[in-house]
């Protein structure tokens, strides 16, 4: 299995790519800065942004699946992912007349990303949480997510998008609840242990193939 990596150096990332070499995957990760990575010697870097459209399809070459773990970095307005996404999708989408196309991707979203993730929720915390955290504190962050959903569900590629709630780095638990709807009923948090798991899961797994997917604890 070939994976192609973006973001990698990030905390989800890293977990990602930890786990793609555990399975014995070959992993093709873009690093903007190779030398601040340590599993660099472990996986083919290639050096470059995420937003140089040649350096996205350098990466994607070849591979089997993308995972991506792009996101913002801080609350400011950073469109890292109304940049980059387009820019892979579109090099995704040129692989189609090649011997071997690249069609299966899976994201880490938010579950912010759709007006409906909270319907699960109580009232006052779904007026908490839309009016004050995802109108307010993380607006920016927010919007991001919902140009990554846009692109993703406007292509024809095989994509999952994993929507969860804010992520910790505590020890995974190996349990969460899965919903294809909404965000699960005060679901408030969940490790990126978790998360990174449930990602490598969907790699040959059918079942949330052109959707989106919420977990929490």
């Amino acid at each position: 299995m070939k994976v192609a990596l973006f973001g990698a150096s990030g905390g989800t990332g890293k977990l990602l790519t930890e786990r793609c070499l555990a399975a014995g995957y070959q992993v093709s990760a873009l690093l903007r800065t190779p030398a601040m990575f340590a599993l660099r010697e472990r996986v083919r870097v290639v050096q470059g942004s995420a937003f140089d459209p040649d350096s996205v399809r350098e990466t994607i070459e070849g591979a089997d699946v993308v995972l991506s773990a792009l996101g913002a970095k801080s609350l400011r307005k950073e469109d890292v992912l109304e940049r980059a996404v387009p820019l892979i999708v579109a090099a995704m989408q040129a692989t189609a007349t090649m011997a071997k196309p690249v069609r299966r991707i899976i994201v880490l979203g938010s579950a912010g990303a759709l007006a409906s993730s909270l319907d699960k929720q109580p009232v006052w915390r779904r007026w908490i949480v839309q009016n004050i955290v995802y109108n307010t504190f993380l607006k920016w962050p927010v919007a991001s997510q919902v140009s990554q959903w846009k692109d993703l569900s406007q292509s024809d590629l095989d994509w999952t998008m994993v929507m969860p709630p804010m992520l910790t780095n505590a020890a995974g638990r190996g349990s969460y609840r899965v919903d294809g709807e909404a965000l699960p009923r005060n679901g408030s948090r969940i490790s990126r242990e978790d998360v990174a798991d449930f990602m490598m899961r969907q790699i040959n797994n059918p079942e949330w193939v052109r959707k989106g997917v919420y977990l929490s604890w």
